[in-house]
């Protein structure tokens, strides 16, 4: 299963890369003018708003029934209030529980068969994990907002966004104040640390003999930096693969394992051909941390965040 949820998590995060996407941020929704009068923070429809496609998706009515195609999504839905409007979600959707309840619509692979038998107004997935997925549900006439977070700023655009769309505004901006106060709260843990404090670190998405890195332009880069250290493949663009001889080079003070937790993770990266020699292995600074907090670009991401300061800079987060 663990082996499994690693594979998973790597194609997830290597799709992006896959696509050529550059990063930049979601742009404001463009709404209609409309004759009615709507209370501040609700939405008027139709609403038209561009995705990360570039195409101008237009909701008529506030969706009642949404498919979910990645986890992100299912979790943005449920953290708005929008679990019980929820009518599929893929397979690894397992967060908040109720999720696991929902009917499965596919894994990395989407039925489009089924997410039709759903009847959905509004559908959810990633502009490049869900692309052929999209474009087919397009071509039947259903309303998909794709979505490609590249920072943490996006994540929040995001969240505003589906809460446009889903007439939830208020909730939205109540969940993204909920993350800057947690970004906040672990930027005052660390605003002393001088630079030279700063360590080198390594960040392994997926394990041997296909290990990815998280480089340049990725969310989970920007999560080093805002942990107090430095990205040892900040050099490479996106979700990278790179060879075990390429980590060694580098020689990174932390390593931390985003693929999967287990209690033996220093004998496993130390058990690799002249890993031994890495100043993170000699000095036991090699700490798993949970998969789906990390690489999930909802609004759990910051709790991802603190789990890079605590195993980069523990003594601070005691």
């Amino acid at each position: 299963m663990r082996k499994l949820t690693a594979i998973a998590t790597a194609l997830v995060l290597t799709a992006g890369l896959a696509a050529g996407c550059a990063s930049k941020s979601q742009p404001a929704p463009q709404q209609p003018a409309g004759n009615e009068t709507k209370t501040a923070g609700q939405t008027s429809y139709p609403l038209t708003i561009k995705d990360a496609t570039g195409t101008d998706v237009t909701v008529q009515k506030e969706p009642q029934r949404i498919v979910s195609l990645a986890p992100s999504d299912t979790e943005i839905l449920f953290a708005l209030g929008l679990g019980d409007k929820v009518v599929g979600v893929d397979k690894f959707s397992d967060y908040p529980a109720e999720a696991k309840n929902k009917p499965v619509i596919g894994d990395m692979n989407t039925d489009t068969e089924k997410v039709v038998a759903q009847k959905p107004d509004l559908v959810l997935g990633g502009a490049s994990l869900n692309s052929k997925a999209i474009e087919a549900l397009r071509k039947l006439g259903i309303t998909v907002f794709a979505v490609e977070p590249k920072t943490l700023a996006d994540v929040q655009q995001n969240i505003r966004d589906i809460g446009k769309i889903t007439n939830t505004s208020g909730k939205a901006e109540e969940v993204v104040r909920g993350m800057e106060k947690k970004v906040a709260d672990i930027k005052s843990k660390l605003q002393s640390l001088a630079d030279d404090k700063k360590p080198l670190v390594y960040v392994e998405v997926s394990p041997a003999p296909d290990i990815f890195t998280a480089g340049k332009g990725t969310f989970m880069d920007e999560l080093v930096q805002l942990a107090g250290a430095k990205n040892a493949f900040g050099d490479v663009n996106g979700w990278a693969k790179i060879s075990a001889e390429q980590v060694v080079a580098k020689n990174p003070q932390v390593i931390i394992s985003t693929h999967g937790v287990t209690a033996d993770v220093q004998k496993e990266i130390a058990a690799r051909p002249g890993w031994d020699k890495i100043a993170a292995v000699k000095d036991k600074k090699v700490v798993a941390v949970d998969t789906n907090l990390v690489s999930r670009p909802g609004p759990r991401l910051v709790e991802g965040l603190e789990l890079f300061a605590k195993a980069i800079h523990p003594e601070l987060f005691k």
